[in-house]
């Protein structure tokens, strides 16, 4: 008998730890090659992790909730001598780490956190609570990953300065030195939380000794000097009743609720709808179905929907865009994400270089990422860098919705249930009532960046693209 150990395998290169969430084998069960054998949790995805060796699982050495670095032992699988050589290699998934991967944030803690405020008044640096190895060139961190670098840190040094793009944009954004954040991370990185937590409880900590009224308390603020953000809103405590059920949040429905409640403070939501005849679509679909079945691609409606909205981002740039501070970041990809209703919460896909694929590939993508998605194979780089969202409702019969904006895209389209409709339509000059395939598409957009015209004349394109889509591009 030979063991072999069970690492915490590196999901994807922005990567450097991961939740243990569940045990799906326990310490003596036997476990077939490839057979899921853990669920982890990342800042991205939840993913079932395959065993590397056929054996029982003789040892557990990282218990569920969790949270360790990418490589590190979890479990031990004990395993025939012959079958060493031929399953000693780790699992795809747990290839080794790239130099210096951009650290991940920490899972949310068990109680939701505040969302982000507004931005605040400027908050001068001040030194850390808890002194921390941080190197003194801590206050280029806001800038970019690798500002103030000499090329003398150590590792763990280098390591501890490393933060998200997530954790600095949040930082700029409240003009925050993060040398100045403790950070409970990996090598005292600082993380979501922690930026969260320092938002609601530094400054107050730091004012509190300075309440009693002074000559410059009570003095009007600066001119020009932005207004004291409200106060926190916190989720009331509801007591649960004889008979009730109480279900704790999973981590998907934590960090959706979170950036739910954050999309709607940040973002000033405007919505418009338009009807499409989607009578033609529904002919060309009823056409190919079966030559696309044939391929292995079921053809729906929304691949029709996401290639022409794909084509049309392309000639209408600010809803493929973001908001960085003052400035609009306009992208060069068009990476198309399609929201999958899941039972344990919702993810978003997405589909690289969307406009440079045809038909078949949009729905054979769709197709793909949607199983995987189900069954838990995704990647955390299968639900990164998307610019644009399509969400999909009308499957369960919603005639139209009005979603919230994907943080930091500009813009979400909302497909509504496409169904048989009496219409009056114009036959050789003369009215007449006809049965037309119609169905509602609803986009909502981010007024700061995009205007009410631009994006009328966004959707007014996509309806004409899908009302007169060519037979070649099927």
């Amino acid at each position: 008998m030979a063991k072999i150990d069970v690492i915490m395998p590196q999901m994807g290169e922005s990567i450097a730890e991961g939740t243990l969430s569940r045990w799906i084998k326990q310490v003596g069960d036997a476990v077939k090659r490839d057979e899921p054998i853990f669920e982890i949790s990342t800042d991205k995805v939840d993913a079932e992790i395959p065993a590397p060796a056929a054996g029982v699982l003789a040892e557990i050495l990282v218990t569920e909730g969790q949270t360790v670095a990418v490589q590190t032992v979890v479990a031990t699988i004990e395993t025939e001598a012959g079958a060493v050589a031929a399953t000693a290699a780790p699992a795809p998934a747990a290839s080794a780490p790239r130099p210096e991967p951009p650290a991940p944030e920490r899972p949310l803690p068990p109680s939701p956190p505040t969302a982000p405020r507004p931005p605040a008044p400027p908050v001068s640096p001040r030194p850390s609570p808890t002194p921390t190895p941080a190197p003194t060139a801590g206050a280029g961190r806001v800038a970019g990953p690798d500002a103030g670098s000499n090329g003398s840190e150590s590792a763990e040094e280098r390591l501890r300065r490393k933060s998200t793009p997530l954790v600095r944009k949040m930082a700029a954004e409240h003009n925050l030195d993060l040398s100045a954040v403790p950070g409970t991370g990996l090598a005292g990185r600082v993380t979501k939380s922690d930026i969260l937590s320092f938002l609601e409880t530094g400054p107050a900590a730091e004012s509190a000794p300075t309440a009693p009224a002074t000559a410059s308390a009570s003095a009007p603020p600066p001119a020009g000097a932005a207004p004291a953000p409200p106060a926190a809103a916190h989720a009331p405590s509801v007591e649960a009743w004889p008979g009730d059920r109480v279900e704790p949040w999973s981590r998907i429905r934590k960090l959706t609720a979170e950036h739910m409640v954050m999309s709607r403070r940040v973002s000033p939501h405007v919505n418009t709808i338009f009807e499409i005849d989607y009578t033609r679509i529904a002919q060309l679909r009823a056409r190919k179905k079966k030559e696309y079945a044939d391929r292995g691609v079921n053809l729906t409606y929304l691949a029709f929907i996401a290639k022409t909205v794909a084509d049309g981002l392309r000639a209408h740039p600010t809803l493929n865009a973001a908001v960085s501070g003052a400035n609009t970041v306009l992208r060069r990809d068009i990476n198309v994400g399609i929201a999958v209703a899941l039972d344990w919460g919702l993810i978003v896909p997405v589909i690289p270089h969307t406009d440079e694929l045809s038909l078949l590939g949009v729905a054979r993508a769709i197709n793909d990422l949607g199983e995987r998605a189900r069954t838990k194979k995704l990647s955390p780089d299968d639900v990164q860098r998307g610019t644009f969202t399509i969400t999909n409702p009308g499957v369960f019969g919603s005639v139209i919705g009005t979603p919230i904006i994907n943080q930091p895209q500009a813009a979400i389209l909302c497909v509504g249930t496409i169904e048989k409709q009496p219409a009056v339509i114009t036959v050789d000059g003369s009215d007449t009532l006809a049965v037309r395939t119609k169905g509602m598409l609803a986009l909502a957009f981010d007024h700061r960046i995009v205007d009410g015209a631009d994006a009328d004349r966004f959707m007014a394109d996509v309806k004409k693209s899908l009302q007169e889509f060519p037979d070649g591009a099927a």
